[in-house]
């Protein structure tokens, strides 16, 4: 996130939640370009928007994303959601993920929270359901990001998610036990403190 600062942690966060207050909200006219019928206009918005790195916009990319069946408005919408760096971007990633009218887009919400770099860790226990309800592909989308985590978790986090993981060990399909035990294995590395990935 600030890959060259070396100075004090809480600066940095001042300096992001500075910067983030002053995103500029949606434009009703981009709102406008994106629900056109003419698919050369919603493009061009999306491709200003991936220039902008606006997240005020992502409620309804990711709204377009589940209806959308134009592959490279999608493919658009994706990078857009990848590629973003905004910490406000976190709670609109994990709203839509919980929304089961995204369902159909699950994979693409859960990977594009690893492929972004932002941390996830204070949502470990719903990416760990995620891994445990999912689909492979989405278990596996999930546990990207949970491996990707940093920070420090409590003891007491760590007991409570090693016991749900145990639990659902005794019914998983074989395709996701090596992944849940890969989960079981990285949560008291997790709470030892793990270095944020360099990116």
């Amino acid at each position: 996130m600030f890959p060259y600062f070396t100075g004090n942690i809480k600066f940095a966060i001042n300096i992001q939640v500075m910067t983030e207050k002053k995103l500029p909200k949606a434009d009703q006219a981009i709102l406008n370009k994106l629900e056109s019928q003419d698919r050369a206009i919603v493009l061009a918005a999306i491709r200003k928007l991936h220039e902008s790195g606006n997240s005020a916009y992502l409620p309804k990319l990711i709204e377009i994303l589940s209806q959308t069946d134009d592959e490279e408005i999608g493919k658009g919408i994706r990078k857009i959601l990848s590629e973003i760096k905004h910490r406000d971007t976190i709670p609109i990633l994990i709203e839509a993920i919980q929304n089961k009218d995204y369902s159909g887009v699950l994979q693409p919400l859960i990977s594009a929270c690893w492929e972004n770099g932002l941390d996830y860790s204070n949502h470990l226990s719903l990416f760990i359901d995620l891994v445990i309800e999912g689909d492979f592909m989405v278990a596996f989308e999930a546990h990207t990001v949970i491996m990707n985590m940093s920070g420090k978790i409590s003891q007491d986090i760590v007991d409570k998610e090693s016991n749900k993981i145990k639990r659902s060990l005794l019914d998983a399909d074989e395709s996701k036990k090596q992944l849940l035990h890969d989960i079981l294995d990285f949560l008291p590395v997790f709470e030892q403190g793990i270095e944020p990935q360099q990116f």
